[in-house]
């Protein structure tokens, strides 16, 4: 019989759930058991697939090609599993199936209301993961006292009346401020938000306490006491820059300890190597060598939630490699127009003190020009380049005008006319009118070809990445491109689609139509990134 974890937020959102709730996972998975995380979002979209990314950050993509949120890649990533479009579940999902259940007739003629059948759904949805598990976590998105939040909190609170007190935990996660003209924290935030919570019903087991320094324990007393938890259960979640040190900061005060005690598990005690290895990486993280200066090149980057996995992929890569990251982030509209008004000899401004570029995807026109810049000076001056999506499509647009001599090239997503269309739209895209979920979603497979830095990096012939994207390279340029220097490295030989490009004559020039930073983990970073990292520092 599964256990529940059920995570909840209060006073302020962007508080961690998502890490907490995937450090809580790594942490009952080193103790033997298998979890499974669940994260409900109440927003009405169906999927944050159409959202602009400063609505909501990185849009995370699963196997089976589920557009979801980016706690899904935290999970990913602590839990080292491929999640899919179950673990994601959002109000607009929950509603729509109701209402369709309505429509044929499934509930008899009765009224439909969110009490009993928006809230049995949605247990559904979370018994329906837990098959075959130790640990459900459930973390529930927004904060307490939010209306959209309102019938999954209900959801959860009956759902301990059904599953029973000893099977189901309720996790709170809080901010404790601490004001510098008074020079105290205070819990009286804490406190308002657990006394919502248990107006609604959930009386919480265990506080965690978001702070920016270690709280006192006269702090943690009054917590306990106004709270109606055990001192003992009162757990600190200090900031800090290494996410991956939070499951040592919770370990530390025994949070899984706590965790297993109350749920009555008995731990097997069979993730001893992994614990292991993650303090290694955590070490290495914490003690590099050396710091490297890579260059990421975007149109979101006032907003760094839009390249996370990016970010987390290139810190795998770095801590493998005893390496300190410092990523220098240029807004590719600022780039566009620093080199419109002063020519392109400022871009060695921008980039002569940086090893190596990244452009990450995106969608539009805006800041194009800006990236396709960037990638002509890392072509030109022998820079290690990775892109990324349209970070390949920019590649073959720059290519084919500055190597070509294709000046008019362009992708049909940033003009419909152009004359060399070396990007086009997606023959299984043509003609699609709904946006949400339509795109080519999730992981296909990819043949590699040998004698290529791609082969290279992931020593196999096939390879499985996830994608997200409607535009693909047109066939029609593969010859003329070929033969003044790209290769071709990978491809979809079913529709035989480009998939991989890179360049001959270059210390690493490497391009994917796919997202392999979905795929990248702690303990296993991802071949291209640490090929990619290899060649900033001269070793791959």
């Amino acid at each position: 019989m599964a256990k529940y974890v059920i995570i909840t937020g209060g006073v302020v959102s962007s508080l961690g759930k998502g890490i907490a709730t995937a450090s809580i996972g790594f942490l009952l998975k080193t103790h033997g058991f298998s979890v499974n995380p669940l994260k409900f979002d109440p927003y009405i979209n169906v999927d944050p697939g159409t959202m602009n990314p400063y609505q909501h950050g990185e849009v995370f993509v699963t196997e089976d090609g589920a557009e979801t949120d980016l706690d899904l890649g935290h999970y990913e990533r602590f839990l080292d599993t491929n999640l899919s479009k179950e673990n994601n579940v959002t109000a607009g999902q929950v509603y729509l199936s109701v209402i369709e259940k309505e429509r044929e007739g499934i509930f008899l003629g009765g009224t439909i209301q969110v009490v009993p059948h928006i809230t049995n759904e949605i247990k559904e949805r979370v018994r329906k993961v837990a098959n075959e598990h130790d640990v459900v976590l459930v973390e529930i998105g927004g904060t307490v006292g939010d209306i959209e939040s309102l019938p999954f909190l209900e959801a959860m609170r009956q759902l301990r009346l059904e599953e029973g007190r000893e099977n189901v935990l309720y996790i709170h996660l809080t901010l404790v401020p601490f004001i510098k003209s008074a020079n105290e924290f205070k819990t009286k935030p804490t406190q308002h938000s657990v006394n919502e919570l248990r107006r609604i019903g959930i009386q919480p087991d265990i506080i965690l306490c978001r702070t920016e320094r270690p709280l006192p324990k006269e702090a943690k007393d009054k917590i306990a006491l106004f709270c109606n938890v055990s001192k003992e259960a009162v757990i600190e979640g200090i900031d800090t820059e290494n996410i991956y040190k939070i499951p040592l900061i919770f370990k530390e005060q025994k949070l899984d300890w706590l965790i297993c005690q109350y749920l009555s598990l008995k731990t097997k005690e069979t993730g001893l190597k992994i614990w292991q290895a993650w303090l290694d990486f955590v070490n290495k993280l914490e003690n590099p060598e050396r710091e490297i200066k890579i260059a990421i090149v975007g149109k979101y980057t006032s907003l760094r939630d839009a390249y996370k996995s990016v970010i987390e992929a290139v810190n795998h890569a770095c801590g493998h490699l005893s390496l300190k990251p410092n990523i220098k982030w240029i807004e590719a509209t600022d780039l566009e127009e620093e080199v419109k008004r002063k020519g392109k000899e400022i871009l060695k401004d921008y980039f002569s003190d940086v090893c190596g570029i990244i452009v990450p995807g995106g969608f539009g026109f805006r800041g194009i020009e800006g990236k396709i810049f960037a990638i002509e000076y890392a072509r030109k001056n022998n820079l290690p380049f990775l892109g990324l999506c349209v970070g390949l499509q920019c590649a073959v647009i720059e290519f084919s005008r500055n190597v070509l001599g294709l000046k008019e090239a362009n992708s049909q997503e940033f003009d419909l006319n152009t004359k060399y269309p070396v990007i086009h739209l997606l023959e299984s895209q043509k003609g699609i009118k709904k946006k949400g979920g339509t795109m080519r979603l999730g992981a296909y497979p990819c043949l590699l070809k040998e004698d290529t830095i791609a082969f290279r990096a992931y020593q196999a012939k096939r390879i499985y990445e996830r994608h997200r994207h409607r535009y693909e390279v047109n066939n029609e340029y593969i010859e003329l491109l070929e033969k003044k220097g790209m290769v071709v490295s990978g491809i979809y030989e079913k529709e035989n689609l480009v998939e991989i490009i890179e360049l001959k004559d270059h210390p690493f020039f490497v391009a994917t139509q796919f997202h392999p930073e979905f795929k990248s983990r702690p303990l296993r970073p991802h071949p291209l990134f640490l090929a990619f990292v290899k060649a900033c520092v001269s070793e791959f």
